[in-house]
């Protein structure tokens, strides 16, 4: 695509994503098996209307330039609203998880590894800094799919970047964390 060209179907977000279930060290098989593939959860505060905004665009375009696929062998091509689409609404589809409340979110995966770069642009290489719960962009491309009955528009992970520390999603926390505030005085010896 020329420089300057904008493509319909690509979206960078804002600035205040949570980056969830990340796995962009290594690609995981999916259950049930098939092609290993490098994924994130984007947690999108629901606040961030333009955001919101740009990924409905994406999906829109997506489904018109992929309607010839969604049609398949089928006389008709389905409606955008009976499809499969990868925007969903934190607060109905992830009731009582926190960290999804007043928030969309996007499942965004890919074949090929996704490059990560931190807040001057630079690739981070130790791969302690990339956990569920850090805060960032990420640059998504939306696309419509027709497998084996199945249909719809599906989110590809392009490129992420990590603006700053949050809090570590999955009750994992940071070594960090558990051992900044502590010091040798603080250890009792409990066999004594």
């Amino acid at each position: 695509m020329a420089k300057g060209m904008k493509n319909p179907t690509k979206v960078v977000t804002g600035r205040h994503t949570v980056f969830s279930y990340l796995n962009v060290n290594e690609p995981k098989t999916p259950m049930g098996g098939g092609t290993p593939k490098y994924s994130v959860s984007l947690i999108i505060p629901k606040s961030d209307t333009v955001t919101i905004a740009k990924i409905r665009a994406a999906i829109q375009a997506a489904y018109d330039e992929g309607q010839s696929k969604l049609k398949g062998n089928s006389k008709y091509i389905p409606a955008l609203e009976d499809l499969k689409t990868p925007l969903r609404d934190g607060d109905k589809e992830r009731k009582g998880d926190e960290a999804y409340k007043n928030a969309y979110f996007v499942n965004a995966n890919s074949t090929t590894k996704p490059g990560v770069v931190d807040a001057d642009c630079q690739p981070i290489l130790d791969t302690s800094e990339l956990y569920s719960g850090i805060i960032g962009r990420a640059s998504v491309n939306f696309y419509a799919f027709n497998s084996n009955g199945n249909k719809g528009i599906a989110c590809g992970l392009n490129n992420l970047q990590k603006l700053s520390d949050g809090t570590p999603l999955g009750g994992h926390s940071r070594a960090e964390d558990d051992f900044a505030d502590l010091d040798d005085e603080d250890d009792e010896d409990f066999l004594s």
